[in-house]
């Protein structure tokens, strides 16, 4: 006997779902592969600083063991800026990839099952798309790093110089983590999947487009917390893998209570450092 048309169908879908879901795991597979590469790439970069007087481990043993040393400035050059940019890259490329890994691996999955030509391919755009977001970042952050430096706002040691200064940039970026504009970009990257279902675009330019947006929404929830590698030391590994971790942390937590918290903290901690030097006097 021939079998049911309703079986030949239903054989048929359990045979597309198994595919699927076999390919579902090879993408998964894949991406992360790719990310840890790109981030173990990255690291090693920051920890050996290539092309800089000394590396993020020597810089970091020094603050430990000698904390307040003063050291001279480097002489900026066009060449120099060039490092120190590609610094600033590589090292957010560390700081901020893990935490959008859950995003890319979802990109990935709806990717694939809306049968867009070669997924794999679209959601490395959209890496690229969120990497340019912070590679615009690093090009801020190194010509501000250049002006602080020129000014002597900031040491040798890539540290800001002034207590009232470093007082000041922790109570702006304190009182900021308490903005609905904080909540708001926060919301978008504590919800990876209703981000990609919200904002869902085709094609590879669509992924790209995605990228720089959910790229966009993380720099609005994250740039005042980098502003404090000025505080603690730009090459300092203590404060680079703190913030990273805050920043993991706080993405995967629900609602803003962490968020309120380490405002609050880091305003406090803020006028402790101003008032620091009037209660020494």
């Amino acid at each position: 006997m021939r079998p049911a048309p309703r079986g030949k169908a239903l054989g048929s879908r359990m045979a597309n779902g198994s595919a699927l879901e076999s390919a579902l795991k090879r993408d998964r597979m894949l991406v992360m592969i790719a990310l840890v590469v790109i981030v173990v790439v990255a690291v090693a970069y920051t920890l050996a600083s290539v092309g800089m007087n000394m590396s993020a481990i020597t810089m970091t043993k020094m603050a430990i063991e000698m904390p307040g040393m003063a050291m001279k400035p480097v002489d900026w050059s066009t060449s120099y800026a060039l490092i120190i940019f590609l610094m600033w890259c590589l090292m957010m490329i560390a700081m901020m990839v893990p935490s959008a890994a859950p995003m890319v691996l979802i990109h990935a999955a709806i990717g694939r099952k809306q049968e867009v030509d070669r997924p794999l391919a679209a959601t490395a755009l959209f890496v690229l798309g969120y990497v340019t977001v912070w590679m615009a970042f690093s090009f801020v952050a190194t010509a501000v790093q250049w002006g602080l430096e020129s000014l002597g706002i900031l040491t040798g040691m890539m540290e800001i110089a002034s207590p009232v200064i470093a007082g000041v940039l922790l109570i702006s970026v304190g009182l900021y983590q308490l903005t609905p504009l904080k909540g708001a970009c926060l919301k978008h990257c504590q919800n990876p999947l209703s981000f990609v279902l919200h904002h869902w675009r085709a094609g590879k330019a669509g992924a790209f487009r995605m990228g720089i947006e959910h790229g966009s929404y993380c720099l609005g929830c994250c740039l005042f917390l980098m502003a404090l590698l000025f505080v603690g030391g730009i090459m300092n590994l203590i404060w680079i893998a703190g913030i990273a971790v805050y920043v993991g942390i706080e993405k995967l937590s629900v609602g803003h209570r962490l968020t309120i918290a380490t405002g609050v903290i880091l305003t406090a901690a803020g006028l402790l450092t101003l008032a620091r030097p009037l209660l020494a006097a």
